[in-house]
């Protein structure tokens, strides 16, 4: 019993890059949690974090061994694409008290989910020190990821939207009128030209783009659900690894290409 007390002492003790995955939770809020779950590759030393924003109602109900909801999402199931030598990975949860509804559109715009994520970025810095932190959001994950950039301001080092929602339906309120020119960070679009979910833009529809980069996909394989769901063209299934590595590039200042077939 006393060897497993001093192993497991000893595991937690250990430096975070040793480990392959570490289930964090934090008191963001009077009785609320916020867990997430950091991916760093072991002896690497990353150069930048991902922060992942599932789409959907975010309720990943994440354990240690990875995500129990939400596992066809597309940041989610390409988590391990995503780590590698220079990029760490973290799964953002919905907080403690949006587990039974998941959150809402107005949850993901509102204070208290900027609250939650001003305490994961802050952890993040401090168990990563020196790393570049970048909020990534797909399909609703882009409500959290945008207004958390426009407010965090210089905090973050950048943020992409995949998959946006800038539609607005009876589902969804979207990011049509959001003022991009407020956010600080960089700023990088991820859009497959054959996305049917009808909360995303359809591409001929660039209005929206303005001056900011973008990431224009094509192709893959057949879907596996809905159009507005994860493995569909709106997840870019097929094509998850040439989009997780132009994203990276953006994120380590090297230059990615512009269309993805």
């Amino acid at each position: 019993m006393v060897e497993r007390l001093l192993l497991a002492a000893a595991l937690a003790c250990a430096p975070l890059v040793a480990q392959a995955a570490e289930l964090v939770t934090l008191a963001t809020r009077p009785g609320v949690t916020q867990s997430y779950l950091l991916y760093v590759k072991p002896d690497s030393s990353p150069k930048a974090v991902a922060l992942l924003f599932a789409g959907g109602d975010g309720n990943v109900r994440l354990t240690e061994r990875g995500a129990t909801n939400l596992r066809g999402n597309f940041l989610v199931r390409s988590v391990d694409l995503i780590r590698d030598e220079n990029v760490a990975a973290a799964i953002v949860d919905a907080p403690s008290d949006q587990l039974q509804t998941g959150m809402s559109d107005g949850f993901r715009t509102g204070g208290d989910h900027l609250k939650d994520i001003e305490a994961v970025v802050a952890d993040v810095r401090r168990r990563l020190p020196g790393t570049r932190a970048f909020l990534v959001g797909t399909s609703k994950g882009t409500l959290s990821a945008a207004y958390a950039a426009r407010a965090l301001g210089d905090r973050i080092d950048g943020v992409v939207l995949t998959s946006s929602v800038l539609t607005p339906t009876r589902m969804s309120i979207a990011l049509a009128g959001f003022p991009f020119g407020s956010i600080k960070a960089p700023l990088l679009f991820v859009h497959h030209r054959e996305d049917g979910c009808e909360a995303c833009c359809a591409y001929r529809e660039t209005r929206w783009i303005g001056d900011y980069p973008l990431i224009s996909a094509e192709g893959g394989t057949p879907p596996k659900s809905g159009p507005c769901e994860g493995q569909s063209r709106h997840g870019y299934i097929g094509i998850e690894a040439p989009v997780v590595e132009a994203i990276k590039a953006f994120m380590l200042g090297r230059p990615y290409p512009k269309e993805i077939r």
